[in-house]
C-alpha cells in the first residue's frame, strides 16, 4: 500500500465525504499522507466530525460545502482547496443519491430524473474538469489520479425501483473509460470502483442482513473494504492501471 512520504505533496478531494464510503476513504487517505478535502452538501456536523477525527490522528483536512452538481460551487470548492491544501493530485467522485427518481420508468418524474442525473453524473464532469485543469500536463500540471464510484446496479437488475439510479451508474462507467483515454497522455489515470451493497446508511439497518444472505459471501461489504480498493487505485502500485473497473462485489 501507498505509505505517507514526507515532503511529497498529495492533496485529495473526495465528494460526498461526510459519511459512509466517502468518510472512510477520507480517513484512510489521511493516514497515508494525503491532505484531504471533505466535500459535503448539507450535513456540516458530520463533515466536521470527519475533519476532527483526521486532525486528532495527526492529519490535515478541511470541510468544504458545495453542491457538486453546480458548476460555480464546484469551481469555488477547488479554489478553496488551492488556497488551504494545495494543488489537487487525486479526486474521488463519490457523491451520489439513490432516494429520488425511484420506481418504474412510467412512474418517475422528469424533475426527479434531472436531479438524480445532476448529482450522480453531471457532478463527475464538473469535478473532473476542475481537477484536470490542475493535474494535466497539458495545463502545466504534474499529473494525478481520478476514481469514480459506480455500483453493481449498473449491470444487475434494477427494474421496478432503481432503474434510473442504475442508469446513472452505467453512465459513470462509460464516462470513466472514455476519460481515461482522453487524459492518459497527460499524466492522469482514471478508474472506476464498482461496489456491491455496503454497510452504510444508504441501506436501512433491517435490510443489511437480508441483502447479505443473498450474496455469495453471505454478507455485504464494509465501507473500509471499498475505501481500501479506492486507495489502491489511487496509489503508485496501480501506476499502469487506467480505464479499469474494479469490482468490490464479493463474487456477485
Amino acid at each position: 500500500m501507498e505509505a505517507a512520504t514526507p515532503g511529497v505533496d498529495r492533496v485529495i478531494v473526495i465528494t460526498g465525504a461526510s459519511r459512509g464510503i466517502g468518510a472512510r476513504t477520507a480517513s484512510i487517505a489521511a493516514q497515508r499522507g494525503y491532505r484531504v478535502c471533505i466535500n459535503y452538501q448539507s450535513n456540516r456536523t458530520k463533515a466536521d466530525e470527519v475533519v476532527r477525527s483526521i486532525e486528532a490522528a495527526g492529519g490535515h483536512a478541511v470541510a468544504v460545502q458545495a453542491d457538486v452538481g453546480d458548476a460555480a460551487a464546484v469551481a469555488r470548492m477547488f479554489e478553496t482547496v488551492d488556497r488551504e491544501l494545495g494543488t489537487v493530485t487525486a479526486l474521488v467522485n463519490n457523491a451520489g443519491v439513490n432516494d429520488i427518481a425511484q420506481g418504474r420508468v412510467d412512474e418517475v418524474t422528469a424533475d426527479d430524473l434531472r436531479r438524480l442525473f445532476n448529482t450522480n453524473v453531471v457532478s463527475l464532469f464538473l469535478c473532473s474538469r476542475e481537477a484536470i485543469r490542475r493535474m494535466s500536463t497539458k495545463h502545466g500540471g504534474r499529473g494525478g489520479t481520478i476514481v469514480n464510484l459506480s455500483s453493481t446496479l449498473a449491470h444487475t437488475a434494477a427494474a421496478g425501483r432503481f432503474i434510473a439510479y442504475g442508469a446513472t451508474k452505467g453512465a459513470i462507467e462509460a464516462f470513466s473509460y472514455s476519460l481515461a483515454q482522453e487524459v492518459a497522455a497527460e499524466g492522469i489515470r482514471v478508474n472506476c470502483c464498482r461496489p456491491g451493497p455496503s454497510d452504510t446508511d444508504m441501506i436501512p439497518p433491517g435490510r443489511i442482513a437480508q441483502i447479505g444472505a443473498q450474496l455469495p459471501m453471505g454478507r455485504i461489504s464494509t465501507p473500509d473494504e471499498v475505501a481500501n480498493a479506492i486507495l489502491w487505485l489511487l496509489s503508485d502500485e496501480a501506476s499502469y492501471v487506467s480505464g479499469t473497473i474494479l469490482g468490490v462485489t464479493g463474487a456477485r
